[in-house]
């Protein structure tokens, strides 16, 4: 038996139905897990967030469409399992609570972030309480607890994406979860939730449920952490656009950090920086096909490829900012991040001359026109949309002569907008239209790997 204390999470493929589930907690139970953390059932998410909107903008009939929809998903699943009388109690009592949730911001035709935590954070709730007993009837060396994050899950109270309190998640994690460390337990909890000092609900933003595990993981001073999903590692891109796309053994914390932000679906951008903080090891396998040997997350790795992998970041937006006031002064480069920061806007990338500052944002961002009058006050302001952010990720990528002339010759038919190139040795990244850019991929893919 496994001496090292493992975190598994498993995310909403892994959480679809009842054979899902009882493949994961097959996994978990061979793994030797001592915590398992998981998403909501696959696509309860998106329900939620749908019956809110509905609530405050239709008719209670659409209201309860959708509600209905988030219960037939959980009771096909007890019905299958032949749930006892007390599960089936403890799932009615949390799909009561969302039906009140949404009664409430039907009735106010107003859905506050609080409310909205509130209401969203039931999913994880839902299938966690429901996989707790998967799990009782598979587990032969454990016992299997229900485990509310939220005793250790500590954040702010900045809902809709809640900031974890590190220091605070760790004490607590070492006062509530010393049973999973050292007994016989194992702890079945939620991803993506936590609460704030006053034992609000709060949510950690879309993505949340890796970051976590990572955090329980850092918390609980766990050796190795396993992302389960429904894919048998990180591969060199996308396989959907590239099905000669090949699985990666090994990649360093550097590179996965730098394919996650650019565009890789299968890890949140977060994940990695408690791990790495506290030297966790990070695997990443499909529950699916547990026997395929997935991706081994590491701090060094025995191979340093120029090109590890690819990323593609579609739906992104070019904004240049241009006034001959930047020439020889100080300051505007202040006044324009400034302005970013006010609106609590992310930059993906940014290039910069004399007089003009390009930056990169996703699409949504730009939803918020009120961004653009305020940049407007400062510069002339030009918004380019329906582009997409290719990005190269390897080793020594800002020292490697000729490497520009290889990648765009293999591009020669395509106008590229905007080239990052320096602030990281692990990335390469430029501008192109997002018509053009599954075929940049295809090529850059054919040419660096093969």
């Amino acid at each position: 038996m496994s001496s090292k204390i493992i975190v598994a999470k498993f995310g909403g493929s892994s959480m679809a139905d009842l054979t899902a589930m009882k493949r994961s907690a097959t996994v978990s139970s061979d793994q030797h897990a001592n915590v398992v953390v998981v998403s909501a059932v696959y696509g309860v998410t998106n329900l939620l967030i749908s019956l809110a909107q509905n609530a405050t903008k239709h008719d209670w009939e659409n209201v309860e469409q959708v509600y209905n929809e988030i219960e037939n998903k959980h009771f096909s699943i007890l019905e299958e399992m032949k749930a006892s009388d007390e599960l089936q109690e403890s799932v009615k009592a949390l799909l009561s609570e969302a039906k009140t949730l949404a009664r409430g911001m039907f009735l106010l035709k107003e859905c506050s972030e609080k409310a909205y935590d509130s209401l969203v954070s039931l999913g994880e709730r839902l299938s966690s309480t429901i996989f707790t007993e998967v799990v009782k009837g598979i587990y032969t060396t454990k016992k299997a607890q229900w485990f509310d994050i939220r005793r250790v899950m500590r954040t702010n109270d900045e809902y809709g994406k809640a900031t974890p309190q590190i220091e605070e998640v760790e004490k607590l994690c070492n006062k509530y979860m010393i049973d999973c460390k050292y007994g016989d337990s194992v702890y079945v909890t939620q991803g993506f939730i936590g609460s704030t000092l006053d034992g609000m609900t709060t949510t950690l933003g879309r993505g949340g449920s890796d970051y976590s595990a990572a955090l329980i993981a850092e918390g609980i001073g766990a050796d190795i952490l396993q992302i389960w999903t429904d894919v048998a590692g990180i591969a060199t891109t996308d396989p959907r656009i590239v099905p000669q796309a090949k699985l990666l053994n090994e990649i360093t914390y550097s590179e996965a950090a730098e394919l996650a932000t650019f565009g890789a679906k299968i890890l949140h951008p977060t994940t990695l920086t408690p791990a790495l903080r506290s030297n966790v090891q990070v695997f990443v396998g499909s529950s699916y096909e547990p026997n395929e040997p997935g991706t081994w997350i590491k701090t060094k790795t025995e191979s340093t490829p120029l090109v590890r992998a690819m990323a593609l970041r579609k739906g992104q937006s070019l904004l240049t900012l241009s006034t001959p006031k930047m020439l020889h002064s100080h300051g505007f480069l202040f006044e324009i991040f400034k302005v970013f920061n006010d609106y609590k806007i992310s930059i993906d990338s940014i290039t910069t001359s004399e007089i003009s500052v390009a930056v990169t944002l996703d699409d949504s961002t730009l939803l918020n026109s009120k961004i653009i009058e305020t940049l407007g006050t400062l510069c002339d302001v030009k918004v380019e949309e329906g582009l997409s952010l290719v990005s190269l990720i390897g080793n020594d990528i800002n020292h490697t002569p000729k490497l520009a002339a290889k990648i765009f010759n293999s591009l020669d038919n395509i106008n590229v907008r905007m080239i990052c190139l320096g602030a990281s040795k692990h990335n390469f990244c430029f501008l192109v239209k997002e018509a053009q850019a599954n075929e940049c991929i295809e090529k850059l893919h054919k040419e660096f790997i093969g």
